[in-house]
């Protein structure tokens, strides 16, 4: 019986270092939305760290570590979120210097065998629920110091990928040059919200109005990330003295995207590949009939690719509407402050052309590299055993092209906010989540919360379904 085999040169790309045929798992999250809508967050971290072993390997230890510390955040346990999301926020840092240094051979890697380096959204997002857990802790200065480092990523977003981008682009492989995508996300209300907080309980009301006006800009200039009315901030520059007293309230519900794949063909003319299944023009060039058509030096015709892309998924939220109600005092609707699930997306942009021409360029280098040696093994083959390693070889080398699909899975979708003045005192506080159709998803009860004249009173809910 005739056995296939791999020629050298078709065995060595396969064996490169973590590219045999590696997919994203993500077994180890079944049943964590049913975990999270009842908001048992002890039974989700044991799931997670039972897992552990298995599903995070090294190279995924960034998501290891957003996953277990937002879980502990959701928990309460916010000394523990803390130090895990300050592990994830330096691994990150490290992987990315990594992987410049060795982008050029990257080209011929598949991006499940590198280490992840997280995306932009988690890397802003993370310090934002540092700057939570401290504001929990008592701790305003640390708090601070998160806030700004949120504005620091934003200016540096796009030249981070420059940087990326300009090293693809001197690789042996390159046949184009790397360009990454544009981002309008230049500021962000969550951010700037924490800040204007902080700031007017050190009564530094000058900063407080440069907030605002920040948050403004982000709608006026974001209009496809804020999406939705901007909150009525009135109440958060208005005077007040004691005995009156600030409750403000931050709702998190749904739960950021997911990452899906979509498979793609590539078919090869005399000096350009044509890009079939894509409904988007990533590099800019020719289109025809949906087709993408990019100069490629050196290719013949007739050769035939199939690629994967990933793209960031919304998950559908079930909820519709918040509403805090005070006993005795307020009754009030809270205003949708961030879409972290558009940022997610708006972000993710950036990396679009970087990741689509880098398949590229690996899939016709491992192709081309591929069908050269089947010619090489099969002439001497009778037409069965040649058809039989041909097919043996082509689906090794599909399997090799899996779409990266690692991301966080516990940051919520969206964000809201409501502000309510009241006399110093102890209150029984409810936040209620509800759907499209009015119904009552989760109820959020919290009693004897003891809301202090002249302080930050912050309280947190989430419903992540």
């Amino acid at each position: 019986m005739y056995k296939p085999f791999l020629p050298p040169i078709l065995a060595t790309l396969l064996l490169l270092p973590g590219c045999a045929m590696l997919r994203t798992d993500k077994s180890h999250y079944a049943g964590m939305d049913k975990l999270l809508a009842k908001a048992n967050y002890p039974a989700a971290i044991a799931q997670l760290e039972a897992a552990r072993p298995t599903a995070y390997t090294f190279k995924d230890r960034v998501v290891y570590y957003l996953d277990i510390g937002m879980l502990h955040h959701w928990n309460g346990e916010y000394e523990k979120s803390n130090k895990m999301l300050e592990k994830a926020e330096r691994a990150i840092e490290e992987n990315f210097t990594k992987s410049l240094t060795r982008s050029a051979s990257s080209l011929i890697l598949n991006d499940n065998a590198l280490t992840y380096a997280g995306e932009d959204y988690e890397d802003l997002y993370l310090n934002a629920f540092k700057a939570l857990n401290y504001l929990a802790l008592g701790q305003t200065d640390e708090a601070f110091v998160e806030v700004r480092r949120i504005d620091n990523k934003l200016a540096q977003l796009e030249s981070r990928h420059e940087k990326m981008a300009n090293k693809l682009s001197e690789a042996e492989e390159a046949q184009k040059t790397f360009t990454p995508g544009k981002s309008h996300f230049q500021e962000s209300a969550f951010g700037r919200y924490l800040s204007l907080l902080l700031y007017r309980d050190e009564h530094k009301w000058d900063d407080v109005r440069i907030d605002l006006d920040k948050i403004s800009k982000g709608w006026k200039l974001q209009p496809d990330i804020y999406s939705f009315p901007k909150p009525d901030f009135s109440r958060s520059t208005k005077r007040i003295r004691p005995p009156r007293a600030r409750l403000n309230v931050i709702a998190f519900s749904g739960l950021a995207p997911d990452k899906k794949s979509t498979t793609f063909y590539i078919h090869s003319e005399e000096n350009m590949i044509v890009f079939a299944g894509s409904s988007e023009n990533y590099l800019g060039e020719q289109s025809l009939s949906g087709l993408s058509i990019i100069p490629w030096q050196g290719i013949g015709e007739g050769y035939h690719f199939k690629i994967q892309l990933p793209h960031m998924h919304k998950r559908p939220s079930k909820v519709e509407s918040i509403e805090v109600v005070v006993a005795h005092v307020a009754n009030e609707n809270l205003q949708q402050l961030e879409s972290l699930e558009n940022v997610s997306v708006e972000t993710f942009g950036i990396q679009k052309p970087i990741i689509y021409l880098k398949t590229i360029t690996r899939a016709v280098v491992k192709g081309l590299a591929a069908e050269q040696a089947k010619q090489d093994m099969t002439k001497n083959m009778d037409g069965a055993a040649a058809f039989f390693t041909r097919l043996t070889a082509d689906l090794m080398i599909d399997q090799t092209e899996n779409a990266d699909l690692r991301v966080s899975r516990f940051f919520p979708a969206e964000a809201a906010i409501r502000e309510i003045h009241l006399d110093e005192g102890t209150y029984d506080i409810w936040i209620n989540y509800y759907d499209t159709k009015g119904s009552l998803l989760r109820t959020d009860e919290r009693t004897g919360v003891y809301i202090a004249a002249d302080h930050l009173n912050l309280l947190e809910s989430a419903y992540l379904n």
